[in-house]
């Protein structure tokens, strides 16, 4: 029996290289492009989770990039 990937918390993809792409985007960005990707992908996955037949997997999506930035700016703070 095959265990179903994780396509909102691990996704092969993003791993591919050895390096999650998101701590490579956000090692060069600004802290403040950083903000705005991470609320940009929140507000992306929350308005199209109606219209992709995914719906709660984009929501959880949208929700681990909230998470991510309330993660960043608690360890900035």
């Amino acid at each position: 029996m095959s265990q179903e990937k994780d396509m909102v918390n691990s996704p092969d993809h993003y791993t591919a290289g050895g390096m999650e792409v998101i701590d490579v985007i956000q090692m060069k960005m600004t802290p403040e492009e950083f903000e705005g990707y991470c609320m940009g992908n929140v507000l992306k996955y929350a308005f199209r989770s109606r219209y992709k037949g995914k719906r709660v997997e984009d929501l959880k999506k949208a929700s681990w990039y909230l998470n991510k930035l309330i993660s960043v700016l608690d360890e900035n703070a």
